[in-house]
Parts: C-alpha cells; structure tokens; sequence
C-alpha cells in the first residue's frame, strides 16, 4: 500500500486540528492521590483513578509511574502494561475502548443496590426465584 504526499498532508492537518483542543505536556501517577495526572498544553490538568481506564485496573504502582507521552502528545503509553490512552478521547471521558466502556458500565449497572432493584427481586422470589437451568443433556 503506497500513501501519496496527498494523504500525508491530510493527516497531518487532522492532527494540527485535534492538538487545538490540548496535548499532553506532561504526565505522572500520584502516588499518594493513586492519580494519573496529564498536564496539558492549555494548562489543564486531567486526573483520574487508574481503575476507571482500561488495561491500568490492578497495576502497580511501579507501573503505573512509566508512563510516556507520544510524539504529537495525542497518547499516552505505559510500556509495561502495554495500555495506551488516547488524550482527545479522555477529555471526553472516554478511558478505553467502546466494547470495554460498554462491560465496564454493564458492570457497574449489575452491582446497582437501588430500591427498584431489590423490589423486583423479592418479587421474583415471590414467584419462585430465577428459573434453574437443565442439567445433563438429551
């Protein structure tokens, strides 16, 4: 596959336009806050817990502190983890891909603990619980 002077020109003006919203600048895991903590161009700062992004839940705290900052400053990578974050899709509040945020929300809806849930079932209860499932085969 051959890309011509044309789509490299094209590319790089997508990519002037995304670093018009922010580039990461800087980056570092807060120990003490357990924090990622992107600085950028703009002088804002994004932090959030490692746990909210995908392919950094359970790491190390050594892990987490490597982490680097790709050439246009539209990424940021941990090597050791092999994770990467895309920065532009983190000021939208997007910490991972759409099949993980979709789990990671269905996720967290089953662990809701709301009143309407527990309504519904004490009724299933009611009616004899969550039908079981079929052992052995034909």
């Amino acid at each position: 596959m051959t890309v011509t002077e044309r789509e490299i020109e094209q590319a790089e003006t997508r990519m002037a336009e995304l670093r018009k919203g922010g580039f990461a600048v800087s980056t570092r895991y807060d120990r003490a806050a357990d924090r990622i903590v992107i600085e950028l161009s703009t002088g804002v700062q994004i932090a959030f817990p490692p746990h909210l992004a995908e392919g950094l839940a359970g790491a190390s705290p050594d892990d987490l502190s490597e982490i680097e900052i790709s050439p246009a400053g539209l990424g940021v990578h941990w090597p050791r983890l092999d994770a990467d974050l895309y920065v532009p899709s983190l000021l939208q509040g997007l910490f991972g891909s759409k099949s993980w945020m979709a789990a990671s929300l269905g996720t967290a809806g089953g662990q809701a603990r709301t009143q309407a849930k527990a309504d519904a079932a004490r009724a299933n209860g009611r009616k004899g619980g969550r039908p079981r499932k079929a052992t052995g085969g034909l």
